[in-house]
């Protein structure tokens, strides 16, 4: 069964969403956070992930801030999620490994996938944290996922769509993690309900 991987929302408010992160993380099994904020400075980004790295890892839920290893290292965080190409993947495996963990996004093609997994990368996500998330996951992220998870040895993360309902299709594909985003945290229920119907999915998927 694929554990889960949450990516917060690209907007936080920090005088309420750490509390809805801790209530949220005590409803189901979730493997890691994904710290992906686009609004607000760099010193503003910091202190959201200074804020929601210790409640994750309360849970055991392990961290990594997106693209930015100043803050995943101020933070305290897990390790660090790189999307931004091959050369910004090495430099984060040189700074991060072997303590700390190491994953790459923005893979379009197989040849990208290849070429980072050829690296000491912890795992390759599939899918995109800046394109508006569909009700199901992107096809080209389901393709990548069903190749890659026979051949190679570093694990999936694949992102999911923005409904429950695509969970299943996402762990058809054999990925050892799948992430959700909007389908967490715009349920109209709020996100308590929805990781527990997250959860109960994926068992029975």
């Amino acid at each position: 069964m694929p554990r889960l991987c949450l990516v917060t929302p690209r907007d936080v408010d920090v005088s309420t969403f750490p509390a809805v992160l801790d209530q949220t993380l005590a409803a189901g099994d979730v493997a890691s956070l994904i710290v992906a904020l686009e609004a607000g400075s760099e010193m503003a980004r910091q202190r959201i992930a200074e804020l929601l790295t210790p409640i994750a890892q309360k849970h055991d839920v392990a961290v990594t801030v997106r693209n930015d290893t100043r803050t995943a290292g101020r933070a305290k965080a897990d390790g660090i999620h790189v999307d931004t190409g091959i050369a910004d993947l090495r430099s984060a495996l040189e700074t991060f490994h072997p303590a700390g963990i190491v994953g790459v996004g923005g893979l379009e093609t197989r040849h990208e996938a290849m070429e980072a997994g050829e690296t000491q990368v912890d795992y390759v996500f599939f899918g995109s944290l800046d394109r508006p998330e569909a009700p199901e996951a992107d096809p080209r992220a389901l393709d990548l996922a069903t190749w890659w998870v026979p051949l190679f040895e570093p694990p999936v993360v694949l992102m999911a769509g923005s409904t429950l309902a695509s969970l299943e299709e996402a762990a058809a594909t054999g990925a050892e993690f799948v992430a959700l985003r909007d389908a967490i945290w715009a349920d109209p229920r709020g996100p308590v309900a929805a990781l527990e119907e997250a959860t109960r999915r994926l068992a029975e998927a």
